[in-house]
């Protein structure tokens, strides 16, 4: 719960976590097949940094939960700091920060050094001392997971050098940039079909792919939806793997729009992109993508 003080009273913002809501199979999350293939292979690396952006309540934690699930086995020493432990997972040490005696997200990234962990997850990176941290454990044989608050993959890089985090150490460490939004899904029980070409979204930023005239789908309203039309969310997602010619851009400090021009000629969808094509798929509509991405 966060309470504003305003000039005529209060603001109040309550944040509901319903636990059994939890869904930890990455194929359920909203990934397509080939940014699915992408993040199962950074996940499964020995060591390096993954990183998951986007703002506050885009469902980053599902996505970072669902990755520790995957991989999580007896054989492995995974340890998480989180700022609150939003759930329990098991066989994960998990460990509640509290700044107020001193538990930062920094001091328990050196304690967990002296664990011999496997896998690291850092529930946000908030500053150039727990970057450091992260960072160096990425390049001494862990895998590491964090969230940063950037508003794209590509911008990712520029923000931890902004952090203070020399590019050197940003290009050795990066393995994979995820960034992530939630956008409402069609209600299911209402939804109807109307007739559409992909071509209407084309100027939108879509890269056509060979689906001509394709029926989109919205919410008619019923009391399931509470007639919004609209019913429970679903992630997209921009998947930038860190290869070779991404890293020579790193180190020569190469803009955000270069590295992302270069990006997308290796294939990876914007999150423009990959919300149009869940509106194709009949899961979303066009003005709801509208509303949470922005056209590259």
């Amino acid at each position: 719960m966060s309470v504003l003080p305003t000039i005529f009273g209060e603001k109040a913002v309550l944040r509901i976590l319903d636990k059994d809501a939890l869904q930890l199979d990455l194929t359920r999350l909203g990934f397509d097949p080939g940014a699915l293939e992408q993040f199962e292979k950074a996940i499964h690396q020995p060591y390096g940094m993954v990183l998951i952006t986007g703002p506050t309540g885009s469902g980053k934690t599902t996505t970072l939960y669902s990755a520790i699930h995957t991989i999580n086995s007896p054989e492995h020493n995974i340890m998480t700091a989180e700022d609150p432990v939003e759930y329990n997972l098991k066989g994960v040490n998990q460990v509640q920060i509290n700044d107020g005696i001193g538990r930062t997200f920094a001091s328990a990234l050196r304690a967990f050094l002296r664990q011999d962990p496997d896998v690291i997850l850092v529930g946000e990176t908030r500053d150039l001392e727990t970057a450091q941290i992260s960072i160096r454990a990425a390049l001494t044989g862990h895998l590491v997971f964090s969230t940063l608050h950037t508003n794209d993959s590509p911008s990712t890089v520029a923000r931890l050098i902004d952090m203070g985090v020399p590019p050197f150490l940003v290009a050795s460490s990066l393995v994979l940039v995820v960034a992530q939004r939630l956008a409402r899904k069609v209600c299911t029980s209402c939804k109807e079909p109307y007739e559409a070409d992909e071509e209407r979204l084309v100027p939108l930023g879509h890269v056509p792919i060979g689906v001509g005239s394709t029926p989109f789908y919205k919410g008619r309203g019923c009391p399931a939806c509470n007639f919004t039309g609209m019913k429970g969310r679903i992630a997209i997602y921009e998947v930038m793997p860190i290869n070779q010619e991404l890293r020579d851009l790193v180190l020569r400090s190469a803009s955000t729009s270069e590295l992302r021009q270069v990006a997308q000629a290796q294939g990876m969808k914007t999150l423009r992109q990959a919300g149009l094509l869940k509106v194709i798929e009949g899961v979303t509509t066009v003005e709801e993508i509208l509303r949470v991405t922005v056209a590259e």
